[in-house]
C-alpha cells in the first residue's frame, strides 16, 4: 500500500489546540470556557468561502484544511487558534491510514 506524501516542512503554522469546558451557571444553563490543550505545528490551507443571506443578515462561511502530525485526543468540537483567528474542528481523518498525519476540516469563526 502506498502512503500519501505530505511534506512535514509545510507545517509552519503554530496553532493552539483548545478544548471547551462547560460550567453550570446556576440557572439551568452553562458557561463555555476554552482552555489550551497543546501547541502544535500545522499546515493551514483555505478550501472554500461562501456567502448567503439569512435572518436579515449575511452569513459568511470559510472552510480550511488543517494538516498536522498524528496525535491522539483530537476530536470534533475542539478548535485551533492562530493569531486571533479561531478554527472550529468539524471532521478529522487519517489520509492514508498509516497513523502519521491527521487532516482536519475546519470552519473559521467570525469570518
Amino acid at each position: 500500500m502506498r502512503g500519501e506524501f505530505i511534506d512535514p516542512g509545510a507545517f509552519r503554522h503554530e496553532v493552539a489546540l483548545e478544548t471547551a469546558t462547560l460550567t453550570p451557571d446556576g440557572a439551568g444553563g452553562h458557561v463555555e470556557a476554552w482552555s489550551e490543550t497543546a501547541t502544535l505545528f500545522a499546515r493551514i490551507e483555505p478550501v472554500s468561502a461562501a456567502s448567503r443571506f439569512g435572518a436579515d443578515r449575511r452569513l459568511e462561511t470559510v472552510t480550511h484544511r488543517v494538516t498536522l502530525r498524528h496525535r491522539g485526543g483530537i476530536a470534533s468540537g475542539m478548535r485551533f487558534r492562530r493569531l486571533g483567528r479561531v478554527f472550529r474542528i468539524l471532521t478529522i481523518h487519517d489520509p492514508d491510514e498509516t497513523g502519521r498525519y491527521l487532516v482536519c476540516r475546519v470552519e473559521e469563526e467570525g469570518a
